[in-house]
């Protein structure tokens, strides 16, 4: 067993030293057994902070670990991929005189407009684009492999295609870990994908975010005060203690800055100690300090027992000293690929010398571009790349040093204390690595509690969407004041009844950008196992019942006693519930359309008119009776209709209230305005007519009458209210699915 020396080399007086060094200790304790052959990621992060003193000249406290590695140890883990070979159909660019020309079916033609001959799998109006061809090569653990090359060459689709984000049947050749083929769920579990963009909640501070990654990825049998600690070394040395209270931030909120967000988005990928780490260009729109910092990190995640896969652009001399392994690509092809020692010799003997004061990279990259702009491409530099890759596996080769099967690894890096998300070291169990580390109820408290917190530091979002409900309920208050159980009032009521229901769904709009915001964080947490999808879509309703329950109450309370409605206390209930059920079946179907609509501006407009069309079919503008056939389908899928109908049987299923009485029959129609007496004698004519004695306080019509002439016979309003609110689990259910379906973050 290596011995293992933890020492301190600063002489600073610095207040977190006791704490980071006992901090160190029980981590160490935690995460590694009596017999590990090699340190743990922990244990290895310890001294990655002198990173920042050889960087800046900082003088701060730093910690050094000293490492015994005289003992040579077997080769765990080697990640293989041979003839990776992937393309893609694009549309071509057709020039109106070529299309003309292609009529005639000639290739020829479309060769000249085009500037190419037609291929297989190629077609006059789309033409295939090889974005790999025959890429081959090798990873292993201790080490960085980088890819390089100029834009659109293929770095990020090679870090797809090892990733496994390229669909099965799109994606040619193989890619094994020891050997053996990679199923997507075992390299969900002990791998981890950092990309490009830094996708973060902007309202979490550092250390929140880091603590939030460990509740999800470290497995439940470890204590919290494990994962704090676990979390206060990885704030160490990722260089983000003075960072570690400061909110992510965004546009509208100064937080931290961007190589800090860069370090913070390689943490939560890097909390749970994974045993590959992909890196797609890590180092973009850094500075050259924060870029040798994370790289620097990167260094040591590999020496842990890690495999590091990443993409760069163009490394600078310090961070290519970092680099293990170089792959070099052009346009999809392998132009070099092997160690950064060998540059200089490859382009030697391919006739390029690299000038003796030059970065070997730079001048790499350049020659490249030149080739490509020549006429025969980069041709001549793959051959020599074959021809030599040929020639060193000859001269190189040496007898196999693996000598363990992917089981065999994984339990040996779990015994030398990797976490893995809560692995077990026995190769005999199917569940060796479980595909999540926490159950189901533990991933619905922890997404819970950062939705809750996140949304806490933005109460302004909230406040909007009250006041919008508190000023429609007020001008509905006054406008509607006190209606009377007139005729006229009857009218009125089915307007307010309208307008209110309609309202409650109008106002969920809102809710559309919050999931399309959190969309490509979503995205990243679930590709490699975080939590469940399932576990997402819970809490995300459960966070918003509270939400939705004062707003509800905020607009029953303005509206119903203002207006006059009738049923007291016990119709108040009613009434709420009812706005309740609107406000739930509303906020789950945007939440619903978020999950399938990726663009605000395209779901706000579809919102718009979707629901404009369930209010028009809603039975208060047209009738059901009334309603064409054809048509009469929509007047029953209508979220609108199930509410408005309830809140109509709660204020006039009274069979006891009178709503026209006497001379108020008169009221609607052109005799209206005609003096009373004349009304009076009228009506003692029509009673004669029928037979039937009228006078002015007979009641015409109840409550009953009017349910009757809207065509509200169906359904009792608790049954409209429990169809309003399975509607809203309904919508929950369909945005579980288009999450399922559309959340698959591969390349077709």
């Amino acid at each position: 067993m290596s011995p293992i020396v933890a020492q301190n080399v600063s002489s600073n007086n610095d207040s977190s030293t006791p704490y980071f060094q006992h901090s160190l200790e029980l981590i160490a304790g935690e995460f590694s057994t009596a017999t590990a052959p090699s340190s743990t990621l922990g244990q290895l992060l310890q001294h990655v902070g002198d990173t920042r003193k050889e960087a800046t000249g900082d003088q701060t406290s730093v910690h050094e670990l000293l490492v015994d590695i005289s003992e040579p140890r077997p080769i765990p883990f080697v990640l293989s991929f041979n003839n990776l070979t992937y393309s893609v159909k694009v549309p071509r660019k057709m020039a109106l005189p070529g299309f003309f020309r292609w009529s005639d079916g000639s290739a020829a033609a479309d060769a000249a407009v085009v500037g190419n001959p037609l291929a297989a799998g190629d077609s006059y109006f789309t033409r295939t684009k090889m974005l790999l061809n025959d890429i081959s090569g090798e990873a292993q653990d201790g080490e960085i492999l980088a890819v390089l090359g100029a834009s659109g060459s293929g770095k990020s689709t090679l870090i797809d295609a090892l990733a496994n984000r390229i669909a099965k049947g799109s994606l040619k050749g193989n890619v094994t870990l020891n050997g053996e083929t990679l199923k997507s769920r075992m390299l969900k579990v002990i791998s981890a994908y950092v990309m490009q963009d830094d996708l973060l909640f902007p309202m979490l501070t550092v250390e929140e975010t880091l603590m939030f990654a460990a509740e999800f990825r470290l497995p439940r049998t470890l204590s919290k005060s494990k994962k704090k600690m676990r979390v206060q070394v990885l704030i160490d040395q990722l260089g983000l203690r003075n960072a570690a209270k400061t909110i992510i931030g965004d546009e509208g909120h100064r937080g931290v800055s961007g190589g800090e967000r860069r370090r913070v988005s390689i943490g939560i990928d890097i909390i749970h100690d994974p045993i590959i780490l992909f890196l797609d260009e890590p180092t973009s729109g850094l500075d050259s300090t924060s870029a040798f910092m994370v790289v620097k990190v990167l260094q040591r995640i590999a020496q842990s027992g890690s495999i590091v896969v990443m993409s760069i652009h163009q490394p600078s001399y310090r961070i290519l000293g970092l680099l293990d392994r170089l792959i070099f690509l052009s346009r999809g092809q392998t132009v070099y690929s092997g160690s950064p020692t060998n540059l200089p010799l490859y382009f030697s003997e391919f006739g390029h010398p690299i000038p003796e004061n030059e970065n070997k990279t730079e001048f790499a990259l350049d020659l490249i571009r030149e080739l490509e702009g020549s006429p025969g491409g980069t041709k001549s530099l793959v051959e020599f790349n074959k021809s030599w890759q040929s020639m060193k596996h000859t001269r190189d080769s040496e007898p196999d040093q693996l000598g363990l099967s992917l089981k065999e690894a994984i339990s040996a890096s779990i015994s030398r204390g990797k976490l893995v998300s809560g692995a077990t070291n026995d190769i005999n169990s199917s569940l060796m690595v479980p595909t999540f580390a926490n159950p189901f109820w533990k991933e619905m408290v922890v997404l819970s509690k950062r939705s809750i917190l996140n949304s806490k530091r933005m109460p302004e979002l909230f406040g909007i969407r009250l006041a919008a409900v508190l000023v429609t309920g007020s001008i509905l208050a006054t406008v509607f004041w006190q209606l009377d159980n007139s005729p006229k009032g009857v009218q009125e009521r089915l307007g307010f009844f309208a307008f209110a229901m309609s309202t409650t769904y109008y106002t969920c709009a809102d809710a559309l950008p919050v999931f399309l915001q959190e969309r490509y964080i979503f995205m990243r947490e679930t590709a490699y196992n975080a939590y469940r999808r399932l576990s997402y879509v819970i809490s995300n309703a459960l966070v918003a019942l509270p939400g939705l329950i004062f707003l509800s109450f905020a607009f029953a309370m303005a509206t119903f006693w203002a207006v006059g409605l009738d049923g007291g206390l016990s119709g108040f209930l009613f009434y709420f519930l009812i706005m309740f059920a609107s406000f739930w079946s509303g906020s789950s179907f945007v939440t619903f359309l978020s999950g399938v609509v990726p663009h605000v501006m395209l779901g706000y407009t579809i919102v718009v008119a979707i629901l404009a069309y369930f209010l028009l079919f809603s039975g208060f503008f047209i009738n059901r009776d009334r309603i064409p056939g054809y048509w009469i389908w929509f007047h029953y899928l209508s979220l609108v209709k199930y509410p408005y109908e309830a809140v109509l049987r709660n204020e006039f299923e009274n069979p006891s209230k009178c709503l026209v009485r006497g001379i108020q029959i008169f009221d609607n129609s052109p005799l209206g305005e005609i003096p009373s007496a004349m009304k009076v004698r009228l009506l003692q004519s029509v009673s004669k007519s029928l037979g039937v004695r009228i006078t002015r306080s007979t009641c015409m019509t109840t409550g009953l009458d009017i349910l009757k002439q809207e065509g509200i016979t169906d359904l009792s309003k608790w049954n409209c209210l429990l169809i309003t609110v399975a509607w809203g689990f309904l919508f929950r259910i369909l945005f579980y699915f288009s999450l399922l379906l559309g959340s698959k973050n591969k390349r077709s």
